[in-house]
């Protein structure tokens, strides 16, 4: 096989392909033949230089939406907010994106769970978010004195677990009821240790988003 000239182009026809496929037949009913169909005249060789499996290539879309749309970019520069009110505004930010396009793929994308090695992955990419975005706003917030948080890097660690691992149906499942009774606690436990996220708007957007993890595409 040829060496390829423009790997990086290749491994985005790739991951535009799965898009296509996922949102045409859903993840479950997908296989990589079903991708390698829409990738534009590439191989199946090409695929498997890329990524081993649909499930690789479905955390490189999940990874890319978060690149793409990192909340926590939108509001770090913002001028005029204070710490807490960034932290607020990235959470909505976050919330609202679960009714875009791109909600079957989010969806979709709690079956990796069902791989310890995905979801070693997922973990890993989750604490490094926390270290490298959230923590530094909490830290800002202390400064300003929006916010009242002995330690930042284990608030902000916990933070993800709970909104990106507790709240997910896969690993806790449940009706509506039980998962907005948990969506609650989360904000309670984080208002207890010193961030507290909640708000008229946020109550509507996280009910929405409760909703959203029900409702199978």
């Amino acid at each position: 096989m040829p060496r390829n000239k423009y790997p990086e182009e290749t491994r985005q026809k790739i991951i535009e392909a799965g898009v296509k496929t996922f949102q045409e037949k859903g993840y479950e009913h997908s296989t990589i033949l079903d991708i390698v169909s829409n990738m534009d005249g590439l191989t199946r060789g090409a695929f498997y230089h890329h990524f081993k499996s649909k499930e690789e290539v479905l955390q490189a879309i999940c990874s890319k939406l978060f690149s793409d749309r990192n909340p926590f970019d939108i509001v770090r520069n913002e001028k005029g907010l204070n710490g807490l009110q960034k932290i607020q505004k990235a959470m909505k930010l976050n919330l609202t994106d679960f009714a875009d396009e791109y909600k079957p793929l989010r969806i979709a994308s709690l079956s990796l769970l069902d791989s310890p090695q995905i979801f070693k992955a997922q973990m890993e990419m989750n604490l490094s978010i926390s270290r490298k975005y959230l923590q530094p706003l909490i830290e800002e917030g202390v400064a300003d004195g929006s916010l009242k948080v002995e330690h930042p890097q284990l608030v902000a660690e916990l933070f993800v677990i709970l909104f990106n691992f507790w709240l997910m149906p896969v690993i806790f499942e449940g009706d509506e009821e039980y998962m907005q009774n948990k969506a609650e606690m989360a904000t309670l436990i984080l208002e207890n240790l010193g961030v507290p996220i909640y708000d008229d708007e946020y109550e509507e957007l996280g009910t929405n988003f409760v909703a959203s993890l029900a409702d199978k595409p």
